[in-house]
């Protein structure tokens, strides 16, 4: 026997539920959406009448794929919708390939209609080719970030886990899904119901638009060093022109040598190993995620010369960034 929850006394009773289109873009992460239905479906239960409704749109209107292998049936097709309604678009792999004309065309409609138009994970691609974000805030995966950054300079990218400029919303996706959901319950039934919500998640830290999506740089590197990680933010922060070791120790009040012994110490790399690596990262995120020249890459990563940058490429990836172009073409045919 299910054991009802104690429901949520609401000041006000709405006269008509919130509705949500969910937008499943062919191998859409699974999580993102999840998070999000789910979060909507407990409120419900937690209010003990509906609050919200949501739809399933894609184009063709029949199945959806997420890049788990999962199908999911479709209950609508692009449709024309009510301007009360939000739509959220739910990204995942190769969203590139996924933002249709068509689907761009319905967008920029019903975002004239008036209708919230958000996307969760990858999908504020797709808002952004669609042309939705210009002048506005956004975030989107960190692993995105570079590619976004490069191809939509209209567009303020943060690296909070979620934006609401406006009628316009994105996350950096996977359970950023459930910070937007708790926001926006908040915001239309009050903290009591949102926090029901995170209760019954089992979601202990509920984050906000000025959370960041990644893990702060000694967590992520694991070690607890001050300047070290100012080192490494300066240099995640200038790849296309990068500082010499000699700058950076200055920096921090050190001298060359002791920047040089800290990072074999904690990161068994010399600073300029270490910095060689970020950029070449960058750039095999743009040649995979972007149509940017190889020539125009190499030099958004601090290459001056195309030749030296393919020789670092091949040293490190054991391939040259004009095959590593190539296969991920093949990827996106196929």
């Amino acid at each position: 026997m299910e054991i009802q929850p104690q429901t949520v006394d609401l000041d006000v009773r709405p006269a008509k539920p919130r509705r949500f289109v969910f937008v499943l873009l062919d191998q859409f992460t699974l999580l993102c959406f999840s998070c999000a239905v789910e979060a909507l479906r407990i409120a419900n239960r937690m209010a003990g009448h509906e609050l919200y409704t949501w739809e399933l749109a894609g184009e063709g209107g029949q199945m959806a794929r997420s890049s788990a292998g999962i199908e999911f049936v479709l209950t609508m097709e692009l449709d024309e919708l009510e301007r009360e309604d939000t739509i959220l678009l739910c990204g995942g792999i190769n969203v590139q390939a996924a933002t249709t004309k068509r689907l761009m065309n319905w967008l920029r409609r019903e975002a004239r209609r008036g209708a919230t138009v958000g996307g969760l994970c990858t999908a504020g691609y797709c808002l952004a080719r669609a042309g939705l974000l210009d002048g506005r805030k956004a975030t989107i995966h960190w692993e995105n970030q570079d590619s976004f950054a490069e191809e939509f300079d209209e567009v303020t990218l943060t690296k909070s886990v979620f934006v609401i400029d406006g009628g316009r919303i994105t996350t950096a996706g996977g359970t950023a899904s459930i910070d937007l959901m708790l926001n926006i319950i908040a915001s239309d039934h009050g903290d009591e119901l949102a926090s029901a919500v995170a209760d019954q998640l089992i979601y202990s830290s509920i984050r906000t638009d000025q959370d960041t999506q990644r893990l702060s740089i000694p967590t992520r590197i694991g070690v607890r060093h001050p300047k070290l990680s100012q080192v490494i933010q300066m240099m995640e922060q200038n790849i296309e022109e990068p500082i010499s070791p000699a700058t950076l120790a200055a920096r921090v009040g050190m001298s060359t040598r002791q920047l040089e012994r800290l990072f074999r110490r904690y990161l068994n790399r010399s600073p300029k190993r270490y910095y060689m690596e970020l950029r070449l990262q960058k750039a095999r995120n743009l040649l995979m995620q972007t149509d940017m020249s190889v020539i125009n890459v190499a030099l958004a990563c601090g290459f001056t010369s195309p030749s030296h940058f393919s020789k670092c490429y091949r040293a490190h990836y054991d391939t040259t960034p004009y095959r590593e172009r190539g296969t991920q073409a093949a990827r996106a045919h196929a």
